[in-house]
């Protein structure tokens, strides 16, 4: 019989379960072509019979010049494998009792088996009959937190993969402690956490090329509800984005500013001496005080024109940490990064929407410096 812990890891890969369209990857992988030459990707979430990041670079492995590809999945997947299947029976794992057997697939080599010019499902079909390709039961569970996952995320350089969004602060964590590059996809809300948005200003994260407004399209399993059907797949929308440490040109892009500083405009806060910006597109191009700004500015946000001060929604004139060293508790520090269960921003005595506060890095006196 499954241990607790094996049940609750279950129950939350079965919520959590939402599969990439491969519409969507290519969109945001084609980006990034330049930094894969060479390297070895870990897909560490994705069962190679239903996985669209599978699919995408099987089909463009020679394309993007890979060293390797591994794929691992978890052993509880709800999605029947045929579902988005790649391959054909006979190279179906053995299923278990609640689910299928955790496996691994390692790609050496993409041949253009049908001499076509192209490599595309019709020779990755056969890319397990390949010697140099491996398919293999794992010993665990396929969680990514097991050892033998831990071991494979050693051998890559660059992770990609949809992670399960209630274990993202896990799975972010574990990337920082392997000091990994990676791609992923994540809930928008996740940026708030305490463990992820001190990443952003400390310049270890950042949004990738999607704009953080353009919510996703994920394919649910059958007994999962969902808001649509397109061409046989179950869709829902989900508030989801892009993160990633590789290096971006987005990210470079100064935001032009236009908007002069009025403070009948820009009120300042109760609670906080900052103003308030309701939109990315009026931060004051000649103000050098602190400000107020949506969450939605990180889409925006160029390290070399902008420093992240705080994530506020705190009461006391100060910023609240969460302080590890101060075992888990929390302290009083300014200029930091804020614990999430803290009282909103007030103007005039309203509590408005979360903010994250940040200073314009001057270069001259010009609006689009």
């Amino acid at each position: 019989m499954a241990d607790n812990s094996s049940l609750h890891r279950a129950s939350r890969a079965k919520n959590d379960e939402f599969y990439t369209q491969l519409v969507d990857i290519e969109q945001e992988l084609n980006h990034y072509k330049q930094h894969f030459k060479g390297k070895t990707v870990f897909c560490n979430c994705d069962d190679p019979f239903e996985s669209n990041f599978f699919k995408y670079f099987a089909m463009n492995f020679n394309h993007l010049g890979l060293k390797k590809l591994i794929c691992t999945c978890y052993r509880q997947s709800p999605i029947a494998w045929a579902q988005l299947s790649l391959f054909e029976n006979e190279y179906v794992i053995v299923k278990t009792e609640g689910g299928k057997d955790p496996y691994k697939i390692e790609i050496n080599e993409v041949a253009d088996y049908n001499c076509d010019g192209a490599v595309d499902l019709a020779d990755v079909k056969w890319l397990l009959q390949n010697d140099k390709n491996s398919l293999s039961v794992l010993q665990g569970d396929g969680d990514f937190r097991s050892e033998e996952c831990i071991e494979l995320l050693k051998e890559a350089d660059i992770v990609v993969t949809n992670p399960p969004f209630s274990l993202f602060r896990e799975y972010v964590a574990q990337l920082m402690e392997y000091n990994k590059e990676f791609i992923i996809i994540g809930n928008k809300n996740s940026i708030t956490y305490k463990e992820i948005f001190p990443l952003f200003s400390q310049d270890r994260i950042w949004l990738g090329y999607r704009n953080i407004n353009a919510d996703m399209w994920l394919v649910v399993p059958d007994d999962r509800d969902c808001e649509k059907i397109v061409d046989g797949k179950r869709l829902k929308h989900i508030m989801a984005c892009w993160f990633t440490n590789l290096p971006t040109t987005k990210r470079s892009e100064f935001l032009p500013l236009y908007k002069r500083y009025n403070p009948d405009e820009y009120p300042k806060y109760d609670n906080y001496d900052a103003i308030n910006v309701d939109k990315v597109s009026d931060i004051p191009y000649d103000y050098d005080g602190v400000m107020g700004v949506p969450i939605t500015f990180l889409d925006k946000y160029n390290p070399d024109q902008f420093e992240i001060v705080a994530f506020r929604k705190g009461d006391d004139g100060k910023d609240l940490v969460y302080s590890l060293s101060n075992g888990g508790g929390l302290v009083s520090h300014t200029s930091a990064y804020l614990y999430d269960d803290v009282i909103r921003p007030i103007i005039n005595g309203r509590k408005i929407y979360r903010r994250i506060t940040i200073r314009k890095i001057f270069h001259g006196n010009s609006g689009n410096d």
